[in-house]
């Protein structure tokens, strides 16, 4: 079998939702902290730590922030998680355990799971993800995301992500896969997911872990909570050929070298024509609605494009959050963390957020997983362990499937 992560330009979309701004009518935008009242701190060579209060709608909240100068040959971001999509651990472990320098929480993920008694809580992220150039992961269907709404327009294949160019953006990333066999060519229709589209099929490579893969066929493209599919079947392939196949779908680790596909309603009645031994070979890759290549991409959802807020932004829920802004024309990264102690834990909205940002000088703006999540951690100078910078809201830090991790050389 062959693991094919190229893709075509044909068939890719324009990524309209950073074209299509507008300002947001009645958002009361935290204020800037002045310019004395907080000072930047050097974490290591080009990336730096500060923190300061904020006013905002519902009171003085806390933030936490990591200045990244992606200019600096010597810095780059990538993609913290525990070397399984299926899996979660604390984002300090996750810095010391890769080498990190400092780092923040990640996507929205399948945290819990009252809908469907019995079904494995896999942990997967939402959207897409993309470690050193590797594929890991595609985006669940919208109806199937955790998280607060999305702004008008956007998906789960929402990303924040830094090219080969090395440069960081805002941009969308889609699956595009096939299984072909001798007598047909199917559509890839998920990767690595938590939840697969109504009627498709999907892989599951040996970067997804030990996870039940039974969540994926449960629910709908709109209804989180929809019923498990009754029609499903499971094909394993090692070695591009077909070894066993099953009527629904099983857990444990897949093997190096094998994929199993996994097929719900119209899928699963493509996948029960599959024979043992038969040849199957299985190619995906995600597209970028710009068109660029991504060494490193992390789901979420967007906040700022062009300087301005994505319109319909929520400006009426204050929460502890987490995000990134991108500003110098994707030269420099804010990762920007709030505080969760008692005194701070009103938070902001997130059209408080996007003013954040902006006035850190970011020209967009990414929104990640907030709440009992929300993480920032950083080394102090002259030690080899990061600490956890922020008070997060439950008290301790929180078990997540990614982060963005900053690392140097």
């Amino acid at each position: 079998m062959t693991f094919h992560q190229k893709w075509s330009a044909a068939g890719r979309t324009a990524l309209t939702l950073l074209t299509a701004l507008g300002t947001l009518a009645g958002a009361a935008l935290a204020g800037a902290a002045p310019a004395d009242a907080a000072s930047w701190t050097e974490v290591a060579a080009g990336v730096e730590y500060r923190q300061y209060d904020l006013s905002a709608a519902a009171g003085v909240t806390h933030a936490h922030v990591l200045s990244v100068d992606l200019t600096n040959s010597h810095v780059r971001l990538g993609l913290l998680y525990p070397g399984r999509v299926a899996a979660r651990a604390a984002v300090s472990g996750l810095a010391d355990g890769q080498g990190a320098v400092a780092g923040v929480n990640g996507d929205f993920f399948h945290i819990s799971e009252t809908q469907h008694p019995g079904v494995e809580v896999t942990g997967a992220s939402v959207g897409p993800a993309v470690a050193d150039g590797r594929v890991l992961k595609g985006a669940v269907p919208k109806g199937q995301r955790f998280g607060p709404g999305l702004p008008p327009g956007v998906g789960t294949g929402a990303v924040l992500g830094v090219g080969t160019d090395g440069l960081a953006r805002l941009d969308t990333l889609s699956l595009q896969g096939t299984v072909t066999t001798a007598e047909q060519r199917l559509p890839l229709g998920g990767l690595n997911q938590y939840a697969l589209p109504v009627g498709s099929i999907g892989a599951f490579t040996p970067e997804w872990g030990s996870a039940s893969r039974e969540r994926a066929i449960c629910g709908t493209d709109t209804d989180r909570g929809g019923p498990c599919s009754a029609n499903t079947y499971e094909v394993t392939l090692k070695g591009g050929r077909v070894v066993s196949v099953a009527n629904s779908p099983g857990s444990g680790a897949v093997a190096a070298g094998s994929t199993v596909l996994v097929g719900r309603e119209a899928g699963a009645e493509r996948l029960r024509e599959f024979t043992v031994g038969e040849s199957v070979d299985v190619r995906y890759g995600l597209g970028s609605g710009s068109g660029r290549a991504y060494r490193f991409a992390i789901g979420g959802s967007p906040l700022l494009a062009g300087g301005l807020p994505l319109p319909g932004l929520n400006n009426g829920t204050s929460a502890v959050r987490t995000a990134v802004g991108v500003g110098d024309g994707g030269k420099r990264v804010f990762l920007f963390v709030l505080d969760g102690a008692v005194a701070y834990r009103r938070g902001l909205t997130v059209a408080e957020v996007a003013g954040a940002l902006r006035d850190l000088g970011a020209t967009e703006g990414f929104n990640l997983d907030g709440g009992g999540s929300s993480t920032l951690v950083a080394r102090p100078a002259g030690q080899a362990r990061v600490t956890v910078r922020n008070h997060p809201t439950g008290g301790a830090e929180r078990r997540v499937p990614n982060g963005v991790g900053v690392f140097t050389r």
